[in-house]
C-alpha cells in the first residue's frame, strides 16, 4: 500500500521519468531563504523562564518528534507568535 497521496504519486512519476527541470532562478532563490532563515534563527537576546515539568516533558517530545531541540521549539513557537502566525484552533 503506497503513503503517497495523489499528487505526491505524480511527481514521483515524473522525477522517476527524468522529466523534472530546475527552476532557472533556483540559485538566487535559494540564496534569498537562507538569509531568510539566518535571520529567523539569529539569536541576540536571552530569556529565562519557569514552566510546569509536565508542559517541558511536552515540548521535549514535541521537538524530539520534529527532530529539533526544545530550545529550537520553543522560540519557533514564539516567533510565529509573535508574527502572527500561530493561532488557535476555535
Amino acid at each position: 500500500m503506497s503513503r503517497l497521496d495523489k499528487e505526491e504519486q505524480e511527481i514521483l512519476d515524473v522525477f522517476d521519468a527524468g522529466e523534472l527541470q530546475r527552476a532557472s532562478e533556483v540559485e538566487d532563490r535559494k540564496a534569498r531563504h537562507q538569509q531568510y532563515a539566518e535571520a529567523m534563527f539569529k539569536k541576540d537576546a536571552r530569556i529565562n523562564i519557569r514552566l510546569s515539568s509536565k508542559d517541558l516533558r511536552g515540548l521535549q517530545k514535541k521537538a524530539l518528534e520534529e527532530g529539533i531541540p526544545y530550545q529550537t521549539l520553543v522560540a519557533s513557537i514564539l516567533h510565529k507568535y509573535v508574527e502572527g502566525r500561530l493561532h488557535e484552533d476555535r
